[in-house]
């Protein structure tokens, strides 16, 4: 869902947050995730590791700026387009490998 329409009163199904449409949602549910609030104290980093290992394919690194959006917006944050963290997810990968990844 786009950003500006999510409505925290109503998150009944993962496609109620902020930039989780039918793939991402499908790719959360195949993570354990079943419901909004499963995502609070998640690691976006971790989910995205365990999306790549169960799917056994190496998935856009972008993917993790998405779950760190709905991770934080469930954890109280205001509702924000992915690409808001996307300087934040290269910080951190750089630090942590030493590498730059792209996009």
């Amino acid at each position: 869902m786009h950003p500006q329409k999510v409505c925290r009163e109503k998150l009944e199904k993962l496609t109620d947050l902020p930039n989780i449409g039918p793939a991402a949602a499908s790719d959360l549910m195949l993570l354990g995730i079943q419901h909004p609030s499963a995502l609070v104290g998640q690691d976006a980093y971790q989910l995205y590791e365990e999306l790549c290992r169960l799917t056994r394919q190496r998935h856009d690194p972008c993917v993790i700026d998405v779950f760190l959006s709905v991770i934080r917006f469930m954890e109280g944050e205001p509702p924000q387009s992915w690409w808001a963290y996307t300087a934040e997810r290269q910080q951190t990968l750089l630090s942590r490998t030493g590498k730059q990844t792209t996009p």
